[in-house]
């Protein structure tokens, strides 16, 4: 890489210091997931939604609400059951008697850090109540449009396993997550640390020592520095190259939209921040790749039942790319 690119030209440190902060802290109550906790930071950081998928028990909400607590912003949390309804998330308007006329109610959709817990379980109806929200921050009700506060993150949570009185996500609303974080279980020294930490310490005791780290104001701010960061064209060749190959590989029924290579230059350029750079390398593109894209593409028939994963396509579309170096 040409050194006129890899000179530091913007001051990072501040951003630095927060981001080891929210780490410490997050580390100090969850045990392992460094990968989770890295994305999630990543995708504040970039601007985006986060789908979070993984079994019961490992974590995954109280995660997100350990996030929010390091963040100096309003959270909300909203529990998809099968019957709620999409004004239980917008808002609704009420007849004020007094003034003779409706006022919008909002709802708990409008705050800065929304949790949505088993986002998989709400049917259609409400789903589609979530579209305009992810990706225009705005909500449009009787012809009257609300915008939402800064920062605006939708934090989702979903188990794969659970079939029963749930509803599968909609491609159009899949495509409006920046990633998606896959979470597994511990390895067996960490559910011994989780165990250890758990016998001396209740959950509720360590979620009250988080404080916040960063204000609304600094995200904002921190956001405008990245977004400033410098891309090498033969960087963006390889991500077109990445999401073209995803179009016309034989094991792909759909291929990823030019959203899915927008979102990796974004994530890349947040995932170099964390690290204290100003610029991304090919490095940085590889590793969140397949978080960008493995619920962004769909696998054929033929490629499900052999057991293919998503992730194991991304790896091999990449394969078949000459890595820029």
């Amino acid at each position: 890489m040409d050194q006129e690119f890899t000179g530091q030209r913007t001051d990072l440190s501040q951003l630095s210091s927060a981001v080891e902060q929210i780490k410490k802290s997050l580390g100090s109550i969850i045990v392992g997931q460094t990968e989770m906790v890295e994305l999630l930071i990543a995708g504040i950081l970039a601007d985006g939604h986060i789908l979070i998928e993984g079994v019961p028990g490992i974590a995954k909400t109280l995660t997100a609400k350990l996030l929010a607590k390091t963040l100096s912003a309003k959270f909300s949390r909203i529990q998809f059951t099968p019957d709620i309804m999409p004004s239980d998330v917008l808002g609704t308007s009420i007849f004020n008697p007094r003034e003779t006329s409706f006022e919008f109610k909002s709802g708990p959709i409008f705050g800065n850090i929304i949790l949505v817990d088993e986002i998989n379980r709400a049917p259609a109806k409400t789903q589609s109540a979530l579209f305009e929200v992810m990706e225009e921050r705005q909500v449009t009700m009787d012809s009257r449009t609300y915008k939402m506060d800064e920062p605006f993150i939708v934090l989702a949570t979903q188990n794969p396993i659970e079939h029963e009185g749930t509803y599968r996500l909609p491609e159009a609303q899949l495509d409006r997550f920046l990633v998606k974080i896959e979470v597994k279980y511990p390895t067996l020294e960490e559910e011994i640390n989780i165990l250890t930490m758990q016998h001396s310490q209740t959950t509720r005791e360590q979620l009250d020592r988080v404080v916040p780290v960063i204000t609304g104001d600094e995200i904002t701010s921190y956001r405008k520095q990245i977004r400033a960061f410098h891309v090498e064209p033969k960087l963006i060749e390889f991500v077109a190259k990445i999401i073209h190959e995803s179009r016309t590989n034989k094991s792909l029924f759909l291929g990823a939209s030019p959203r899915a290579s927008i979102a990796i230059i974004n994530v890349a350029k947040a995932i170099a921040a964390i690290n204290g750079r100003d610029f991304i390398t090919p490095d940085d593109i590889v590793k969140i790749a397949p978080a960008v894209l493995r619920h962004r593409i769909m696998l054929t028939a033929e490629k499900e039942m052999e057991g293919i994963s998503p992730d194991d396509v991304v790896a091999q579309i990449i394969q078949k790319i000459e890595i820029p170096r």
